[in-house]
């Protein structure tokens, strides 16, 4: 693993580019990603990478792209992997452990997700602060890279308030409403039953989705700030009439790529 994520490293390293940041654009987010490619640039398919794989999921576009947001260099990618395709756990998270050694500091982990808490509807947006990980697995099982991380990391604060605090303002500053709350990550790719909601929303959760907390333990065992951001696409099942398909979670956030891309834009460059 550790051979394999050198030589990805190396391979994007030829650019001399240094990104500060990074970012994992979800389901149907990739509207951001196509903005960046219209300035100055380096795109990069995931299977341009040695040793990426390929997302094989509708509005994931499997892109690496290498940009600057305002004086920021910054590192993004345009989808991600899922358990649910039937990758292990050291897949889906390869990126990150690329966008690690790459430099980054901050890495912004974005999702579409279902709204469970009461008061979420769909197209706001949440800040997440914590998160449940009911996907049944971690990325940190098997040897540990001394390099990389502890053994046993601390996960007491997987997600940096100080950059839920910078998000929560550039949502504000922008007129738009962004909650705070606990994201529930599980397995996939089925939606969850009206029960298991029901379960969730006992256990804590305020949004539910199939991402993300692999991407978060490893980015904290590397030492890097997370910020997760939800965008809410649905009313969790059981919580309103209608089934729930992906055209509708794409659908939905196509509604909000402008104000979340506006949102995203200023946080990047606050961070900096």
């Amino acid at each position: 693993m550790i051979q394999a994520v050198k030589e990805a490293v190396a391979f994007i390293n030829n650019t001399q580019h240094k990104p500060k940041v990074g970012i994992v654009l979800g389901s149907g987010l990739s509207a951001f990603g196509e903005n960046l490619k219209k300035s100055n640039n380096i795109t990069f398919k995931f299977s341009d990478i040695p040793h990426f794989s390929s997302s094989s999921v509708i509005g994931h576009k499997g892109e690496f792209i290498l940009g600057t947001i305002g004086s920021t260099p910054i590192v993004a990618m345009s989808g991600r992997l899922h358990l649910y395709e039937g990758y292990k756990p050291e897949q889906v998270v390869f990126p990150i452990r690329v966008m690690g050694l790459l430099g980054i500091k901050s890495l912004i982990l974005t999702n579409a997700s279902g709204a469970i808490a009461d008061n979420f509807e769909p197209g706001q947006l949440m800040a997440i602060k914590d998160h449940l990980n009911l996907t049944g697995t971690s990325p940190l099982v098997g040897e540990n890279i001394a390099e990389w991380g502890p053994r046993f990391l601390d996960m007491s604060e997987a997600y940096d308030p100080k950059l839920i605090k910078i998000a929560k303002k550039a949502a504000s500053d922008n007129n738009i409403l962004m909650h705070e709350g606990v994201y529930a990550g599980l397995l996939g790719p089925c939606y969850e039953t009206p029960a298991e909601i029901r379960m969730l929303k006992i256990l804590g959760a305020d949004a539910v989705g199939m991402s993300t907390v692999s991407e978060t333990i490893v980015a904290r065992h590397m030492g890097i700030k997370v910020l997760g951001i939800s965008c809410l696409t649905n009313k969790a099942a059981g919580l309103s009439t209608g089934n729930i398909s992906h055209d509708e979670v794409i659908k939905n956030n196509a509604k909000v790529a402008d104000k979340f891309s506006r949102v995203l834009s200023h946080i990047v460059k606050e961070i900096n």
